[in-house]
C-alpha cells in the first residue's frame, strides 16, 4: 500500500517508540504470567504486542532489555525522592526501598515466581553508587552492603515478602548495617 497523508502515522518517531516500548511491556508481563521468558519468542512477544519484529530490535536487544527498563522506569520515582533526600541514614534507604518493592508487589511477585529477581543486582549496585574505581575502603563497604542488601531482598521475596517495609528497615538495622 503506498503510503499518503491519510495513512502515514501522526506520531512522531519518539512517540512511535513510546508506543512500542509501552505495548511490548505490556505484552511480556502478560505472557510472564504463564510462561517462562526462555518459554516466550520474539514473534509471539511481538504479535501479542501489535508491533513488528523491527520495532522490537530497535529498541531492545533481549526480552530481559524489556524488564530492565520497565524496572529502571519504577525506580525513577524512588531515585528522584531518594537524590532530595540522599542525606538521610542507610536504614531509611533500606525502609523506602523495601517500600518500593511492596507498592509494586505484583511486578516484584511475577519477577520472583518467574526467576527473574537477578536482573534487580545492577539497579541495586547503581542505587549503592558502586563503582571500581571508589577508594579501597569506600568499594569495599559499598560492596558489602550492596550485595548483602540484593540478597536480603531476593530472600525477602522467596518468603512471599512476609515482612513489613518496615520490619525490613528494622531487621537491617539490628544488623548494625
Amino acid at each position: 500500500m503506498r503510503q499518503n497523508g491519510k495513512t502515514v502515522s501522526p506520531m512522531s518517531n519518539e512517540g512511535r517508540n513510546i508506543y512500542v516500548i509501552e505495548h511490548i511491556t505490556e505484552s511480556l508481563l502478560t505472557l510472564l504470567e504463564n510462561k517462562a521468558i526462555e518459554n516466550i519468542s520474539i514473534s509471539e512477544l511481538c504479535d501479542n504486542a501489535g508491533i513488528g519484529r523491527a520495532s522490537f530490535y530497535r529498541n531492545f536487544d533481549s526480552k530481559e532489555d524489556i524488564l530492565r527498563m520497565h524496572i529502571n522506569k519504577l525506580f525513577d520515582g524512588w531515585r528522584s525522592d531518594w537524590e532530595k533526600n540522599n542525606s538521610i541514614p542507610l536504614s531509611s534507604v533500606i525502609g523506602t526501598l523495601f517500600g518500593h518493592f511492596e507498592q509494586h508487589r505484583e511486578f516484584y511477585h511475577l519477577l520472583n515466581e518467574r526467576h527473574l529477581i537477578y536482573l534487580l543486582k545492577d539497579v541495586i549496585l547503581d542505587i549503592m553508587e558502586l563503582k571500581p574505581d571508589l577508594p579501597k575502603a569506600d568499594a569495599y563497604a559499598k560492596a558489602f552492603v550492596a550485595y548483602t542488601l540484593y540478597g536480603w531482598v531476593e530472600i525477602w521475596f522467596q518468603r512471599g515478602m512476609q515482612e513489613s517495609a518496615e520490619e525490613m528497615r528494622q531487621l537491617f538495622q539490628s544488623q548494625g548495617l
